[in-house]
């Protein structure tokens, strides 16, 4: 006789945690996010402090944050704008150009439209001037003072994000709150785990006296019956009954 042991969880699909699901989605996304950020920050950390007198680059890539609308509408106002080292001998009238601001403080950078290539004394010098504004600058930038050609790359509204991040309340938000964000999804992640673990133990040590319970009970009911000794009757009792 064959039985089919049947345990609690039979027949009922145990679902996955919608918890653990929404958690495992955030913490892909925070590394996504995150890793790539930490890795070219550090980079750029590291090398501007290689290379103080450098735009720190990577790939020969500078990224830069545009703090003005003096290219508007090209580019604006807390965008990030990515740059490319280049040979200031291919640069042409056109190119969008960044390059230490001459008039400034000798590390300010402006990106700004060269409008004129002019060679003074055998030293090559470039006019330029922001779309937006009505003058062209008034001193011209110096061959050795580029930083990159412009590459039409930029992405919109990422600057102020950047310089949020570099505040104190950005450092916060965007830092020390996902690493929070990360450790605690790990600590959940583990505790949901050895739980479902736990649980799949029990059921199985349920399912194994149910097996046992159940092959206790058909061996017990194949076993095969005693058979019944015939009655006796008394040597005396038979002659009394014969001799009647």
């Amino acid at each position: 006789m064959s039985e089919k042991i049947m345990s609690q969880n039979d027949g009922q699909k145990q679902p996955t945690p919608k918890l653990h699901k929404a958690l495992t989605i955030i913490g892909i996304v925070l590394c996504v996010i995150l890793i790539p950020m930490l890795i070219i920050n550090c980079t750029l950390i590291i090398k501007s402090f290689i290379n103080k007198d450098e735009v720190p680059s990577i790939g020969g890539l500078s990224p830069l944050i545009v703090l003005t609308d003096s290219m508007y509408p090209d580019i604006k106002s807390g965008d990030i704008i990515i740059c490319q080292h280049t040979d200031p001998e291919t640069i042409e009238v056109g190119d969008d150009i960044a390059f230490f601001d001459p008039a400034g403080n000798g590390t300010s950078i402006v990106t700004h439209r060269v409008i004129e290539i002019v060679e003074e004394d055998g030293q090559l010098f470039f006019r330029t001037k922001g779309i937006n504004n009505n003058t062209e600058d008034r001193i011209l930038v110096p061959a050795d003072k580029l930083v990159g050609k412009y590459m039409d790359i930029r992405i919109p509204g990422a600057g102020s994000i950047a310089l949020f991040m570099q505040s104190t309340p950005g450092l916060i938000v965007c830092v020390i709150v996902p690493i929070i964000l990360l450790v605690g999804y790990d600590m959940i992640r583990r505790r949901l785990y050895e739980k479902s673990k736990g649980n799949d133990v029990e059921t199985l040590m349920a399912e194994l006296e149910a097996l046992k319970a159940a092959a206790a009970a058909t061996a017990q009911a194949e076993a095969p019956e005693e058979p019944t000794a015939p009655a006796e009757v008394p040597a005396n009792e038979a002659e009394e009954t014969t001799a009647e």
